[in-house]
């Protein structure tokens, strides 16, 4: 069994001395988050995803206005959205991608860091986990090399199991406290970056039953600090308290931005019990599940997490602090395998909700000598399937046919004019420099908020009408989308121009007012 024990006073009399002398781990941990960024570095320039420049949208023009940020509508949570805002500060599109880079090397950091929380004396305890997440971000099967929320969260969520761990073993009830408010906080940044991202509170709140249940068990002060007090309570409260911090916070500041708590809540809450229901309609949700579970099992993934399971071991209590990581690490595990399947949207991306509780449960695994070498090879394995990956989308791009449409329009819009994508494709207008006047830049708002197209037909019949208007294929139809109260006004108000990449190009007729 692993455990969560305080640091063994060797470590606290240990000298002074050079970085490399006291931390080699964090020299190597270093270089295997370097090595990962390799793997990012070569599609820094490429073009923005829809949901990255959707996100950059946002973010760029987030103030009071006529939607839920701005004159936008997104169904994700205020962190995210400010983050993204962050990126834009550092330099727009190559400032987000930035951003993701230093995300993916804090991750690694922090896996290794997790490691070491686990096992303070276990040398080579920060090693496996260090490698499962420079593995696993590198790779394009997991979405490599695009920004997107469950990237963001990321570091977060390792903070989080940090900082739990830590509170666990703290020797005062008043160090469990500051350890609890520091993984309340960063959990609820995590889920303030996406929704589903929860895993420190699954893993938190599996740690204190753990905890409870073994110190009833055993009749023994386990949990229980020098100073007598219960280190699960002082958790417990510094937790509570830590994420009802960040959420006033966050609530508060998009407030003062113009984005209501009760809009907020149904977007980020509501919506999408109800994008639940439309998901299911979706012709194309069942492919993207093939194409997402073939991506996890081209990974290696599944054989990583067979292994560590298959190597998790039970060992025997040395004292009255240690908890048991091993339930909770599966707690974890458990969770982002179910938010990765009830997602139903199934995009690649959705895989690095995998990677917290992979790099958990590599850290809690008593990794002996010969079990580090059949989790080596199998790291060697997914190494390999991540250069592969790489290699082959660095030979064949994804295809982003819109770039053919942004290039078009931009070459012939004027100062003030707008644009309308139908629907979603935000990087067409993002590339294009063009503002929507409609307030959903993705499809599925569309299809659970006007689906009837209502609201797109008053925007179409009104004086604030786009400049330009781009449908994809032949026309407004899709499935879960009744056109029937937008579509005359496109005769009405619309000359059909050109046809560029797949999508019809539509521009206002000049004798419009």
């Amino acid at each position: 069994m692993l455990l969560v024990e305080n640091p063994p006073p060797s470590d606290l009399r240990r000298p002074a001395g050079s970085l490399v002398h006291q931390r080699p781990w964090l020299i190597v941990v270093a270089l295997a988050a370097l090595t990962c960024l390799l793997g990012w570095v070569p599609f820094m320039g490429r073009p923005l995803s829809p949901d990255e420049s959707g996100l950059l949208m946002v973010a760029r023009q987030w103030g009071p206005g006529d939607s839920l940020y701005g004159n936008y509508w997104v169904d994700r949570p205020p962190v995210l959205i400010a983050l993204v805002a962050l990126g834009n500060l550092l330099g727009g599109a190559w400032g987000l991608r930035l951003l993701g880079v230093i995300t993916v090397f804090c991750s690694v950091l922090l896996a290794g860091r997790l490691g070491r929380t686990v096992a303070p004396d276990r040398p080579t305890a920060p090693l496996v986990p260090a490698a499962t997440a420079a593995v696993l971000l590198g790779t394009p099967l997991f979405g490599g090399s695009v920004v997107n929320a469950e990237l963001l969260g990321l570091p977060l969520i390792l903070g989080g199991l940090i900082a739990a761990i830590n509170s666990t073993r703290a020797p005062t009830s008043r160090e469990a406290l500051w350890w609890g408010v520091a993984a309340g906080a960063a959990g609820a940044g995590a889920a303030l970056t996406k929704q589903n991202l929860l895993d420190v509170f699954v893993f938190g709140l599996a740690l204190l039953l753990v905890s409870v249940v073994t110190r009833a068990r055993r009749g023994v002060r386990g949990g229980v600090a020098r100073d007598g007090r219960p280190t699960e309570a002082a958790t417990a409260l510094g937790a509570t308290a830590g994420a009802a911090a960040v959420l006033a916070l966050a609530v508060g500041g998009a407030a003062a931005l113009g984005t209501g708590p009760a809009e907020l809540w149904s977007a980020v809450v509501s919506f999408r019990w109800e994008a639940a229901s439309v998901l299911l309609e979706s012709p194309s949700s069942g492919p993207r599940l093939q194409v997402l579970l073939w991506a996890l099992l081209g990974s290696g993934a599944p054989l990583l997490l067979g292994v560590l399971l298959v190597h998790l071991r039970r060992g025997e209590a040395v004292g009255s602090e240690h908890v048991d990581l091993r339930l909770p690490a599966l707690a974890v595990v458990a969770w982002e395998a179910t938010a990765v399947l009830v997602g139903g949207s199934y995009w690649l991306h959705y895989l690095i909700g995998l990677v917290p509780g992979l790099v958990l449960l590599a850290a809690v695994t008593d990794l002996r000598a010969r079990i580090r070498r059949s989790v080596s090879i199998v790291l060697a394995m997914l190494t390999v399937s991540t250069l592969c990956a790489i290699a082959w989308v660095g030979v064949h791009p994804i295809d982003r046919s819109e770039q053919e449409v942004a290039s078009y329009l931009a070459a012939r819009a004027q100062p003030g004019d707008t644009a309308v994508v139908t629907f979603g494709v935000a990087s067409i207008l993002e590339s294009a420099g063009l503002e929507s006047p409609y307030p959903n830049l993705w499809s599925l708002p569309v299809r659970v908020r006007d689906a009837h197209l209502h609201e797109l037909a008053a925007l179409l019949a009104g004086p604030d009408r786009p400049t330009w208007l781009v449908i994809s294929g032949i026309g407004l139809g899709s499935w879960g989308i009744d056109t029937s109260a937008a579509q005359p006004y496109i005769a009405k108000h619309y000359d059909r121009i050109d046809d560029v990449a797949g999508y019809r190009i539509f521009r206002e007729k000049r004798s419009q007012p």
